[in-house]
């Protein structure tokens, strides 16, 4: 049974309330019901309560929700974990990364390529590069990103045939060439667009270089879990974004 350790992290559930915590035997959680001490909890197993606190292993949706630090507004869990499945990504693949932004998708490409699959990551801003970096190693999702603090540069990849490539940067049409350059025949490529202009306007550089063009939005609507009152929460999450996904052809 895996147990608490120090320096773990766990997400704490306070009624309607999810904190993401790091375990230091010297520190304590204080919260509106009383003051959990971090070394009550080392050695017990995840899943437990303490009072009206449930401990949990966080899953890589809370770590990206409740722990990274962000410089970008980051791509919401609901759509990078879309964008790897229609990436096709899985263990021992490698993924070219356009703008790493704040890492959240980073993470979910590393999480999906494995051990022996490669993410190669480009990020021009030093500012946000920094902070990407410093929480893929706060979160241990350095052992297969390969990260450049530059503008795409073809050099740094020269050689390799990438499984798939995902472009999330303010300006995506000059990159479309590039992308198709280093991508195997067939494989697919995906782009997060926030306006519709620019859906439009990508959509006049894809052709002739790619095909099986898709575009999409996804909607995530949460329900109350109370069965006496089973009803939709107050909120939605709707838009976010635009993602485009679409596989090269060999012209």
């Amino acid at each position: 049974m895996e147990t608490i350790k120090e320096g773990d992290y766990v997400l704490i559930r306070f009624r309607d309330k999810r904190y993401l915590k790091r375990v230091e035997v010297d520190k304590n959680f204080s919260y509106k019901g009383g003051v959990l001490q971090f070394r009550d909890i080392v050695g017990k197993p995840y899943g437990i309560t303490v009072g009206e606190l449930q401990i949990f292993k966080p899953t890589l949706e809370e770590i990206i929700l409740y722990g990274i630090r962000r410089e970008t507004q980051i791509i919401y869990p609901k759509d990078t974990f879309y964008i790897a499945k229609k990436l096709d990504l899985s263990e021992g693949k490698k993924l070219l990364e356009f703008g790493t932004g704040s890492g959240a998708a980073t993470m979910v490409f590393s999480s999906s390529v494995g051990r022996e699959g490669r993410v190669y990551t480009f990020e021009r801003e030093e500012r946000i590069f920094k902070t990407a970096k410093r929480n893929l190693e706060r979160f241990g999702f350095t052992q297969n990103v390969v990260m450049f603090n530059k503008p795409f540069d073809p050099s740094e990849v020269e050689g390799i045939e990438f499984d798939a490539a995902f472009v999330d940067v303010r300006e995506p049409y000059p990159y479309v060439e590039a992308v198709h350059g280093v991508l195997k025949p067939s494989a697919p490529v995906g782009f997060l667009l926030p306006t519709a202009n620019q859906v439009e306007e990508l959509l006049k550089h894809l052709k002739p270089h790619f095909g099986d063009i898709e575009v999409m939005e996804i909607l995530v609507r949460y329900y109350k879990p109370n069965p006496e009152r089973f009803r939709p929460e107050d909120t939605m999450v709707a838009h976010t974004a635009y993602l485009l996904f679409a596989k090269k052809l060999s012209i």
